[in-house]
């Protein structure tokens, strides 16, 4: 008796030593191994409380991990440094990773408080390791020995990876300079937060509000009972409310017959971030690229942009520039000859007024209208989400042999959010894809996709990938499911191409995925090549009502109007791409006036007046949220030069689903990353893209 009664004291004495701290790592599931089948998160029970001390907790664990790293006393190898750096910072990673879902997808105010406080710990974090010089001495070692080492390919790209790394993170900086460059990223960090969450607040924002009925004349039904909805969801009974968000303002200015009120809405676009109010962006740009110079100066490199592109396929500024005006001519004179014929219906109609860059979308539609018997919404019915879908699946199959299968037993963090597995034909476990298609507050404007868990196989340990695509898609009424524009289509295949490629990955590490900004784009935009090809649209493109597939008249109208628009979509692409490139080669830390600068860089290129870059600076979100795309927006068009070549390697077979073009191609997918990308490409195609096919497809030869 006495014996149980003792251990039954020692029970409780160990209960109550439990520290707060401890109580609530066991609360906390950020910190806990998931039960979940393939390890997804419990979305269920993450709270926004969590996050913070499961960073702390994170990022202290992978301290913790690089000190016995730095600390070893044998000799520096592969396997006993980058191996283990590789394999570190598991809780750290995972929390990050379901964050910027979060923050992304389905943020809060409470969120974007953790935001504000969790992005300097993560720049000191880096900082921390890469500024770190005994664990830049072990890597510097083993790469100065690395001919000698007998290292597989992969092995040897990420070596140089983690080489470059420490230098490009400020290993070789002075004891003074470091703490310059510590200081500059932390700043950094913040104002990149700082600008996402404004441009956040702008997007969401309400741009127009009707309350009459001849307000919304020529609006095609569907638009107008969004709207509605929309109002309604405001706090607007009986108005229409149209929205920043793409899907609510874009077919506002292609039907809308009121040419002061699409002016009124693509302003209100246009300025998003520049509004002198509390979301203004321009003070946060001025410190951006004032920043952004000092610390590539720190680093050596004469501009942000020499710095981001010495690890691009393009290498330096020059290239780049070069690339961009070469497009540049033959894009700008057909988008003259495109401006002209809007014109030209402009005064046949009877209106004396030139047009305008808020009148090009309502233009655009009745020419195409006139020239090919085409619009909009006579496609719109064909593409319902759920078809979109099992077509851009049905390619995978037919191009891949990968199956995927709904599963509604998995945690989701948002209703809109649907869950498939993917496996191979054979039924071997792939991965997870997450899609998440419908635009609301919280959410970023734009697509996107990026991943929960990454794919690695460190000493046969394979760890499946977990992903997911985001998009801001037309939502369904209460009458009619999600009907998409066509550039909808478009855009999902593209972010399904990014989930494929990261999906068919088979990587040993972590960072033998990782492939330069103007390589990442092919995988998702060779996609869009199927979306569009008559025998693809044959599979997937049924009317929502009939079930009827979409006829071969529509089919011919698509086709043949392929190359319409393409010298305006070119040219207020490249315009964007060049004020990037403008703002990445400034020389000096001086704070520039922002509208000024980007008037006088659009000038300077010659855009003309009847068309605006695709995003203003003060709204630019690919270059000034985070530090991805900065001297780097280029990239969508450098891979359109080898998603045009890679997809003629398939129409040269004569079968779009050619086997053995397909295996190749995947091969070329799955290996991506973990070799030269310009290599692998040759392999695929026997040779180095040929720019001719892309100028073919949009007509600009």
């Amino acid at each position: 008796m006495q014996s149980s009664i003792r251990k039954l004291v020692l029970f409780v004495l160990l209960i109550t030593a439990i520290t707060p701290a401890q109580e609530m790592k066991m609360q906390n599931p950020l910190l806990s191994e998931w039960k979940t089948e393939f390890q997804t998160p419990p979305f269920d029970l993450i709270k926004s409380e969590h996050f913070l001390p499961a960073y702390e907790e994170g990022m202290n664990q992978q301290k913790r991990e690089v000190e016995a790293i730095v600390n070893n006393n044998e000799k520096p190898t592969f396997t006993n440094t980058i191996e283990a750096f590789e394999k570190s910072g598991k809780i750290f990673i995972r929390v990050n990773n379901v964050f910027n879902c979060l923050t992304g997808a389905s943020t809060n105010d409470a969120l974007q408080g953790i935001y504000m406080k969790v992005a300097p710990l993560i720049a000191k974090h880096y900082d921390d390791i890469y500024l770190n010089g005994k664990f830049f001495e072990r890597v510097k070692s083993i790469y100065a020995e690395k001919d000698q080492l007998h290292l597989t390919t992969e092995q040897k790209v990420v070596l140089e990876l983690y080489y470059r790394d420490f230098l490009r993170g400020g290993a070789n900086l002075s004891g003074e300079k470091k703490e310059i460059f510590r200081l500059i990223n932390e700043k950094l960090s913040l104002l990149g937060v700082k600008f996402g969450e404004n441009i956040l607040k702008e997007s969401n924002s309400i741009g127009l509000i009707l309350d009459k009925h001849e307000d919304l004349d020529g609006l095609p039904e569907g638009v107008v009972q969004g709207a509605a909805e929309t109002a309604k969801a405001k706090g607007l009974n009986g108005k229409w409310a149209f929205t920043l968000q793409r899907p609510s303002w874009t077919p506002f200015l292609q039907y809308s017959t009121r040419r002061d009120l699409r002016e009124k809405l693509f302003k209100a676009y246009l300025n998003r971030g520049n509004n002198g109010d509390q979301f203004d962006t321009k003070n946060i740009i001025r410190e951006i690229i004032s920043l952004r110079v000092e610390r590539a100066n720190l680093l050596g490199y004469k501009t942000h942009a020499d710095f981001k592109l010495e690890i691009n396929m393009a290498r330096n500024p020059d290239n780049v520039y070069k690339f961009l005006n070469d497009l540049w001519t033959p894009s700008l004179k057909k988008a003259g000859t495109e401006a002209a014929a809007l014109q030209k219906m402009i005064d046949d109609e009877g209106d004396n007024f030139k047009l305008q860059p808020c009148d090009w979308w309502y233009y655009a539609e009745k020419v195409k209208n006139d020239k090919y018997a085409l619009n909009e919404e006579m496609l719109r019915p064909y593409f319902k989400i759920e078809n979109v879908i099992a077509g851009a699946f049905g390619v995978a199959t037919k191009l891949f042999g990968l199956i995927f299968v709904e599963r509604k037993n998995i945690q989701v963090y948002h209703p809109d959010v649907k869950v498939f597995e993917v496996k191979e034909t054979d039924g071997k476990h792939v991965g997870i894809l997450y899609t998440d298609y419908f635009p609301r507050d919280g959410k970023r404007s734009g697509a996107w996709m990026s991943e929960l868990t990454g794919q690695s196989n460190i000493g046969g340990n394979y760890v499946s990938p977990v992903i997911y695509n985001v998009g801001n898609f037309t939502k369904p009424t209460k009458d009619k499911p999600a009907l998409l524009s066509f550039d909808d289509v478009n855009t999902l295949f593209h972010e399904f191409g990014h989930a494929l490629h990261t999906l068919l990955a088979v990587s040993v590490y972590p960072s033998g995925k990782r492939v330069p900004i103007d390589f990442v784009e092919l995988p998702s935009q060779v996609m869009e090549n199927w979306a569009s090809d008559p025998e693809v649209l044959k599979m997937y493109a049924r009317h929502f009502e009939s079930g009827k597939p979409i006829p071969r008249e529509l089919i011919d109208k698509i086709e043949k109007s392929g190359q319409f628009n393409q010298g305006f979509e070119t040219v207020e692409y490249l315009a964007a791409s060049f004020l990037d490139m403008d703002w990445h080669t400034i020389l000096d830390t001086v704070k520039k006036d922002v509208n000024e600068f980007e008037r006088k860089s659009l000038m300077k290129h010659g855009l003309i007046p009847e068309i605006e870059s695709r995003y203003r600076s003060t709204n630019f979100q690919h270059i000034f949220s985070d530090d991805g795309y900065s001297a780097g927006y280029y990239g969508y068009i450098w891979a359109a030069v080898l998603d045009a070549d890679a997809f003629a390697a398939f129409k040269e077979t004569g079968d779009v689903f050619d086997k053995n073009t397909a295996r190749a191609f995947r091969t070329l997918l799955e290996k991506a990353g973990s070799d030269d990308p310009m290599i692998l490409y040759k392999n695929f195609r026997g040779r180095e893209p040929n720019v001719d096919a892309l100028l073919i497809k949009r007509g600009l030869n």
